[in-house]
């Protein structure tokens, strides 16, 4: 099977599905961090998304896929459809600074629905809960870490198309030391992981990226099996 990784520097997924004998490419304008520059293509990954294309990986080596991919896994950025973020789009309140912010998210719903677009049967698309529940459709699946043997929070939607909801693999319990509780603005009771909230800013949006090890394994083992 051929599988395209897009927006994963982390090499999570193209791992797993490596690691079951599938041709897999994880695709980012970031170099990876996960130690396997010829499985990597650094750069932007529309023009490659259709398939049928050429692209030369972090190694140097050329490759040339003559159809169309067979699954595309995205993790379009979220910093500008995840809900968490809603308050800063009020224009009376920051006035410019909320105008520019629209304008990025408008950018953010193009490039999540030129994956929701691409000419592939099978695509898995991957962001925390957002606007796009209600900008597209809601999503097909509702993940956490703990389904799949983490025992924290991290709430993940799906959107499918031509895939089945995964089946969780292993269910633990959640370390109640990593998570804890806050109150939203809305009165409800919310979740996070403390490990991935201590992260300097700079890098907390790559640390809340990265696909857990448990979840990748089971994209591989029962979406890599329907081929």
């Amino acid at each position: 099977m051929k599988v395209l990784v897009a927006c994963e520097e982390s090499q999570a997924v193209c791992k797993a599905f490596r690691e079951r004998g599938h041709e897999a490419y994880s695709c980012d304008i970031q170099e990876c961090s996960g130690g396997h520059q010829e499985w990597h293509i650094c750069g932007d990954v529309l023009p490659i998304l259709n398939g049928n294309c050429e692209f030369t990986t972090m190694d140097g080596v050329k490759h040339c896929i003559d159809s169309k991919w067979d699954l595309l896994i995205a993790h379009p950025p979220c910093t500008f459809l995840t809900v968490t973020g809603n308050r800063w789009f009020n224009v009376e309140r920051y006035g410019e600074s909320a105008i520019n912010r629209q304008r990025e998210r408008e950018k953010a719903v193009e490039f999540f629905m030129a994956f929701a677009n691409a000419d592939c049967k099978r695509i898995c698309i991957e962001n925390p809960v957002g606007c796009m529940g209600t900008r597209w459709r809601k999503s097909d699946q509702i993940v956490q870490p703990w389904m799949f043997g983490h025992p924290t929070v991290k709430k993940t939607c799906f959107w499918l198309k031509g895939l089945s909801p995964l089946t969780p693999t292993e269910i633990v319990e959640i370390d109640k030391s990593d998570v804890y509780e806050y109150v939203a603005k809305n009165g409800k009771i919310k979740h996070d992981s403390r490990n991935r909230s201590k992260c300097k800013a700079s890098e907390r949006a790559k640390h809340r990226s990265k696909t857990f090890p448990g979840i990748a394994a089971a994209m591989a083992e029962q979406w890599g099996s329907i081929y």
